[in-house]
């Protein structure tokens, strides 16, 4: 078999060469009603969420959002196994995560975590070669096949021109990929990642979390994610896990978790409206008014968005709305109180928008 190709990043550890085919049908890690939180001394718990049953399958990229506070993190903590749950149990590949050595748990389960890793002049293939801590002896040394595990990780990622490098000289973007093929590297069944975009630039974002989806695909692992970047949540998930404050954990498809009302629901406490239309996150205020915009095409859809990120409601068509916006290629005609006046940019129709709206 190829080692660079995807079939060779099934996990080959805990016997599952024999056991791919139930493995696919079985979730990679789940809870049992599954409540989370602190313990505190000499008072009662205090209790982040409960009854918590999901299920993270072979193949799938989830991501856990949900408002500031909501136990997110918590959560992440307690699946890795860094945190007891209060109650109910953590199920990975079939077995009770407390009933599992630490080597055991590290050979199933694989985390990234949002601090940032300084690790000085470390080259980068030797941060990844750290993910096969599982699997070597008490002086970390690598055999052939554990040699094998990192240059297919770091192939994976697409990270073979960053290997010889120092992790100090890499991006933010650059040193993700690093960390993600660390984590590969490890050739767990399931790999948790916290934030993993939290300080990249909205490219690097986008690439990260097509990386993750690809990987889930290719090596049908299972991939969970938290995140704040709700529109590359919805756009790029397989599931969601919403978490709100308060309430119980809803897990579905994006779109499920749309049109049910869950998703305006959690993040409307926020100060933010969710549009089930565009599927756009707006922050409510006043209107400024209503403003009819006739046109077509893609200049026709950024008019819209600009009246709108002034307060106006936009709608397009003839409506008897005392403003109106004519949209042609390079031109916007504008009639408000019986007189018309055109512009060649929308900054400078905006301008006059504003100015209406004030």
């Amino acid at each position: 078999m190829n080692p660079n190709s995807p079939s060779a990043f099934i996990p080959s550890n805990l016997e599952l060469r024999t056991q791919n085919s139930e493995l696919s049908q079985h979730a990679a890690l789940s809870t049992q009603h599954l409540s989370i939180g602190y313990r505190q001394p000499r008072r009662p718990p205090r209790v982040v969420a409960e009854d918590i049953q999901v299920a993270l399958k072979p193949g799938e990229l989830v991501c856990l959002i949900g408002p500031n506070g909501a136990g997110k993190s918590t959560l992440m903590r307690t699946l890795a196994g860094m945190q007891p749950p209060l109650a109910g149990r953590v199920m990975v590949m079939g077995d009770d995560a407390r009933n599992l050595t630490p080597r055991e748990m590290a050979q199933r389960l694989s985390i990234v975590l949002t601090e940032r890793v300084e690790v000085g002049i470390l080259p980068a293939y030797a941060l990844v070669a750290l993910g096969r801590y599982p699997y070597t002896d008490w002086m970390g040394r690598l055999t052939p096949d554990d040699e094998a595990a990192v240059h297919r990780a770091i192939t994976a990622v697409g990270a073979d021109d960053l290997a010889a490098r120092s992790v100090d000289e890499l991006s933010d973007g650059e040193r993700q990929k690093i960390l993600i093929a660390r984590a590969l590297a490890q050739e767990p069944a399931v790999m948790l990642l916290d934030e993993p975009t939290a300080f990249l630039d909205l490219p690097r974002r986008a690439e990260i979390m097509q990386l993750l989806r690809r990987l889930a695909r290719e090596t049908r692992r299972a991939i969970l994610l938290s995140t704040h970047d709700l529109d590359l949540a919805l756009r790029s998930a397989d599931q969601i896990w919403l978490m709100p404050k308060g309430g119980r954990l809803v897990a579905g498809a994006p779109e499920d978790v749309v049109l049910s009302g869950a998703l305006e629901a959690a993040f409307r406490a926020e100060g933010v409206t969710f549009d089930i239309y565009t599927g756009a996150f707006r922050i409510p205020g006043r209107p400024s008014g209503v403003v009819s915009v006739f046109g077509e095409g893609i200049p026709t859809v950024w008019t819209i968005r600009a009246l709108e990120r002034e307060g106006f409601c936009a709608l397009q068509g003839d409506l008897d709305a005392p403003l109106r916006v004519e949209v042609e290629p390079g031109r916007w005609r504008v009639t408000a109180a019986g007189q018309t006046s055109e512009y060649t940019t929308l900054y400078e129709m905006i301008a006059f928008f504003r100015s209406a709206g004030g």
